[in-house]
């Protein structure tokens, strides 16, 4: 759903506060957090997508890494996972349905979470995801909100991933094409999150289907600071200016202007292919991080060592002007 019509229908909703919730819906952040003892919080996310690529064990991949990233968001260690999926029965072969939890269950042993059960339902459309829980030190969550003014943002992905599958699915992408992005959407961001918690940063989250800048408002308005983006340090993939210049921009690309374009103050005059890449809607994308000055340096060059080789400081928070993203060459 778009941002917009999904803060219509959480809207005014009797949510009642329990004290062991330490982040929940009055402000929804990646991840519910709930704390058991002194020492240990439960870190909660569900994740749920359709097919972004033909291939399905691959899809099984990209699925499980886009579901995991929610705890990995919040500086959480995912234990244990359920399945769901949506599944066309005696329309598609059930192997089809085999190959995805096989790529589901590859990335979960890589981030060394269990699959512990899961729930199946018969559907039109094949949907796969799952609901992840992790475990955190409840000093130690990571929420979006925690940004200081002079802290720099790391972004660890490149922008790009919703554009070049609205090209795979028109036919338009190689072999080399294809799998880029495969291997961008099935990267955990498992260790960036490691590399965080060891040196330590104010806030984080991860860029998905809001695309860059409605995940970079949520993160500013919860402080009430102001961010300040550097468009020429901002990474893209391979094709992703040339594919949003013909065009290809997948629909939530739109909602998510629509709902967030009032808030750039852009210092040069953005073309439209631009503007369709800071809203394009990932699935997995990087992790966005606000960091203290003295170890952004030391957080990029880990995070690009541990094979992200595009992490790069994508902008700063700004105490003023409060609310606004302003985009600078």
């Amino acid at each position: 759903m778009g941002p917009g019509d999904l803060a219509k229908a959480l809207c005014g909703l009797p949510i009642k506060s329990y004290p062991e919730v330490l982040v929940g819906l009055e402000m929804p952040d990646d991840a519910g957090v709930y704390q058991l003892t002194p020492e240990i919080a439960l870190v909660q996310t569900i994740d749920v997508i359709t097919p972004v690529v033909d291939d399905p064990f691959a899809f099984g991949q990209v699925a499980t890494a886009n579901a995991l990233s929610d705890v990995y968001a919040m500086g959480g260690k995912p234990v244990t996972a359920m399945s769901f999926v949506g599944f066309p029965s005696g329309k598609m072969e059930i192997e089809s349905l085999r190959l995805i939890m096989e790529g589901a269950l590859s990335k979960l042993d890589e981030a060394g979470c269990a699959l512990v059960g899961g729930h199946s339902v018969k559907d039109d459309e094949i949907k796969f995801g799952l609901s992840v829980t992790g475990i955190i030190h409840p000093k130690k969550v990571l929420t979006k909100g925690g940004g200081q003014p002079g802290d720099k943002l790391i972004l660890t992905k490149p922008l790009g991933t919703g554009i070049l599958n609205t090209a795979l699915k028109g036919g338009q992408l190689n072999e080399a094409g294809i799998g880029a992005v495969i291997s961008q959407m099935i990267a955990l961001n498992k260790t960036p999150a490691e590399i965080v918690d060891d040196l330590g940063a104010h806030a984080a989250t991860d860029i998905t289907g809001f695309g860059l800048i409605g995940h970079a408002a949520e993160m500013m308005t919860r402080n009430e600071v102001g961010f300040k983006l550097y468009w020429n340090q901002i990474p893209l993939m391979e094709g992703a200016e040339r594919w949003a210049k013909a065009g290809l921009i997948p629909g939530g690309a739109y909602s998510n202007r629509e709902y967030r374009e009032d808030l750039l103050d852009p210092e040069f005059e953005l073309d439209e292919w631009m503007l369709d890449v800071l809203f394009d809607p990932q699935t997995s994308g990087g992790l966005l991080i606000a960091a203290q000055e003295p170890v952004v340096e030391d957080m990029v060059s880990r995070i690009r060592a541990a094979g992200f080789p595009s992490a790069a400081i994508i902008g700063e928070v700004i105490a003023d002007p409060k609310g606004r993203i302003i985009i600078t060459e």
